[in-house]
């Protein structure tokens, strides 16, 4: 298993309580499956609307068991965001 931080941004930081953590994990689904469990709740909804960023690259609309995470790596959760 990979070991990545998780960052959360904005409305996901404050549904999460932390504005970071640690998981094993080897794709981003084992990861937010992971963040689900930690934090049941409100993040559960949160991350239905967020992008995410995986060592700075957009995942878009890829399968999140596709997505590879590497040993050291980060993935940046982004709810959506307002303003100009």
């Amino acid at each position: 298993m990979a070991k990545v931080t998780v960052r959360y941004w904005a409305a996901a930081k404050a549904a999460a309580g932390v504005a970071e953590e640690p998981f094993d994990a080897d794709s981003l689904a084992e990861a937010l499956d992971a963040a689900r469990a930690r934090h049941p709740g409100e993040l559960v909804r949160v991350l239905q609307r967020c992008s995410f960023l995986v060592d700075g690259d957009p995942v878009g609309t890829r399968e999140h068991e596709t997505v590879r995470l590497a040993d050291g790596g980060t993935v940046e959760v982004l709810p959506p965001f307002a303003g100009g």
